[in-house]
């Protein structure tokens, strides 16, 4: 009869937890696929990617790749492709994996800033972070590539996405259908979660990938969930650190650092297979992308150690007293002065 009784406990915690981070993820992501679904019915990316154009030729691409990269970031790297093999633009191995870590570290930005700003993040300080940080990376990769003469061979297609349905009517169907799947993922990492807790395998995990995360400032609390971001997503480690932080187990500062690397390196499995399908190679959307990621998120925990408390909570990240959303939360750095 106990048994029963906390596997009750057990199944009842999983599905309160379950849409609880559910109603947490959709009230910021519905109204946002809205605001995008509009901005696209009114060519708003073919104006946004003319500013983006320019930039394509300092890192080796086509000026028309611009279009794919703003169609990215507006919308998810799904939509990039889909622009991408309408263009069947000639390209190298190495220029489709310079695209690919443009559209990897910089994608679905209206949704995934405002995640990260639900986490505390300043929004202007994460649209930065990825544009300027998606550029550099694919800037010391198209370098890499250039000087080397690798991977210079006529990029061969693989892959072509069936034609999506973009009348309204088959969107909306098409993003009900997301919704209900982000639910069954959510329930999955939920359980999956507890059940490393209570098997002791989360402790491994910890215990293997603490010392990488250690050096770059993100303590053990943050640790599985900051796992589970960069294989499945943000909008999943991004959702279930909001909700551990809400309930006090992971620091402000634990919230800044992971959202930040979570922004720039999350969805390895996923978004890794998406950019092979479009001809990018696995030096550079993997190995070259993780050790970028690892080495810029250093950098920013040493600056951020370096930063006044009001001089983060000006450009970094918010008090949590400023969100009316959220319990109180510690200042990101605390004042040495203060006992």
């Amino acid at each position: 009869m106990d048994r029963q009784f906390k596997l009750y406990a057990f199944i009842k915690e999983i599905i309160k937890d379950t849409f609880s981070l559910s109603w947490l993820l959709f009230k910021v992501m519905i109204p946002v696929l809205i605001i995008v679904k509009i901005m696209q019915e009114l060519g708003f990316i073919e104006y946004f990617s003319m500013a983006l154009e320019p930039l394509m030729g300092l890192i080796g691409l086509p000026s028309s790749m611009g279009l794919v990269w703003a169609t990215t970031i507006v919308t998810n790297i799904y939509g990039g492709m889909v622009i991408f093999f309408s263009m069947q633009e000639p390209m190298t191995v190495a220029q489709v994996t310079v695209l690919s870590a443009l559209m990897l570290l910089a994608h679905g930005l209206p949704i995934e800033v405002r995640i990260t700003q639900l986490a505390g993040l300043r929004v202007l300080f994460v649209v930065l972070l990825r544009l300027i940080g998606a550029f550099i990376f694919a800037y010391v990769l198209h370098v890499i590539y250039s000087s080397g003469s690798w991977l210079q061979e006529a990029n061969v297609i693989i892959f072509e996405p069936q034609e999506i349905d973009n009348s309204w009517l088959g969107w909306v169907k098409n993003e009900t259908l997301n919704l209900i799947k982000i639910v069954g993922v959510i329930f999955s990492l939920v359980t999956l979660l507890k059940i490393l807790r209570l098997v002791g395998v989360e402790r491994i995990l910890i215990f293997l990938l603490k010392p990488v995360l250690k050096r770059i400032g993100i303590a053990e609390e943050a640790t599985t969930i900051t796992i589970v971001g960069v294989t499945l997503g943000l909008t999943f480690g991004g959702g279930l650190l909001i909700q551990e932080a809400n309930k006090g187990h992971v620091s402000a500062k634990d919230i800044f650092l992971a959202m930040s690397l979570l922004s720039i390196c999350h969805s390895l499995i996923e978004d890794t297979i998406l950019t092979s399908l479009l001809g990018g190679h696995i030096s550079g959307i993997l190995f070259v992308r993780l050790i970028f990621s690892l080495l810029l998120i250093w950098g920013l925990a040493c600056l951020v150690k370096k930063c006044q408390p009001k001089t983060m909570e000006r450009w970094f990240m918010k008090d949590k007293k400023e969100d009316c959303d959220g319990p109180s939360e510690q200042p990101l750095i605390e004042n040495k002065q203060s006992t």
